[in-house]
């Protein structure tokens, strides 16, 4: 049972790739577009933003390819964050919407981001989430991470060393466990870690892989975040174990925007902390649509 139901469902077709979205609220309100994020799990971890927004605000949200009620798809090109943004845009011009409030949580900030540098009139404003855009260094222990994620899986990995494409293959489940385990490391975080493992068993390493090998973006980052016009608010836990605080916080000065630094939160404050995250996104969004 959802607490709120889409007004609208449907299906829009970009590159022959079909992509689910949903619709919640009045025509005649704000547009507010809640992008997918890493492709380990659908859009319902908007799930605690929905409801409450819909009730002042035009909500649309979709999958991105590969899991939801999209394609699943495993070319690598498809999951370029240039590819997000023309999804973004296909999804906007199907729902008649003009330009939107544009929200994306972790890997979404920068989908947010190339929507906003590549299509400026679409995006009235940008709320960034947790952003995982490099823009500082990984720490070192993830970087050795990163460099060994095609190498054969470690005998009985430990930690980040999961983040490993034959160990996906293989223990998909544990490293999920993992990962979300790292995301929410809030107390009493249970249920949120159990429905995303329940989400990500929806995708499965091959989608996972596909996304891995993605083409990078041509411009570097920090170029593109600085490019960003439209109004701008960053909102960014302190104990985020996915993207450091650090990340936030450059975001916001390269953007110009307006930093809630949310004491203690994880890397998905929507999900744990939805009240402080729906007001600050409700203060913004009036602000900016009055």
């Amino acid at each position: 049972m959802r607490a709120r139901y889409p007004d609208i469902e449907g299906h829009v077709e970009r590159g022959g790739v079909r992509l689910g979205y949903e619709v919640f609220g009045e025509t005649n309100q704000p547009n507010i577009l809640l992008l997918p994020t890493w492709t380990i799990i659908h859009s319902r971890f908007w799930k605690m933003q929905v409801p409450y927004l819909a009730t002042r605000y035009r909500v649309i949200t979709y999958d991105g390819p590969g899991n939801g009620r999209s394609d699943r798809v495993t070319d690598p090109e498809r999951y370029s964050a240039d590819s997000y943004a023309l999804d973004a845009e296909a999804i906007l011009r199907a729902c008649g919407a003009d330009s939107a409030i544009v929200v994306g949580l972790s890997l979404g900030a920068g989908y947010g981001v190339r929507l906003a540098t590549m299509r400026p009139e679409l995006v009235s404003a940008l709320v960034m989430i947790g952003p995982s855009i490099p823009l500082t260094p990984a720490s070192p222990q993830r970087e050795k991470t990163f460099q060994a994620f095609l190498q054969p899986a470690p005998d009985n990995p430990d930690g980040w060393q999961k983040y490993n494409l034959a160990y996906w293959r293989s223990n998909y489940r544990d490293f999920v466990e993992f990962f979300f385990s790292q995301s929410f490391p809030e107390p009493h975080s249970t249920k949120p870690i159990e429905d995303s493992v329940r989400w990500a068993a929806e995708t499965g390493p091959e989608i996972l892989e596909a996304e891995a090998l993605k083409p990078p973006v041509e411009d570097p980052w920090d170029q593109l975040v600085g490019q960003v016009a439209c109004p701008t608010l960053v909102i960014h836990g302190t104990s985020d174990q996915i993207s450091p605080h650090a990340r936030g916080v450059r975001a916001a000065e390269l953007s110009g925007a307006r930093l809630v630094t949310m004491e203690g939160s994880g890397h998905i404050p929507n999900v744990r902390d939805p009240v402080k995250v729906n007001l600050a996104l409700r203060e913004f969004v009036d602000g900016v649509a009055s």
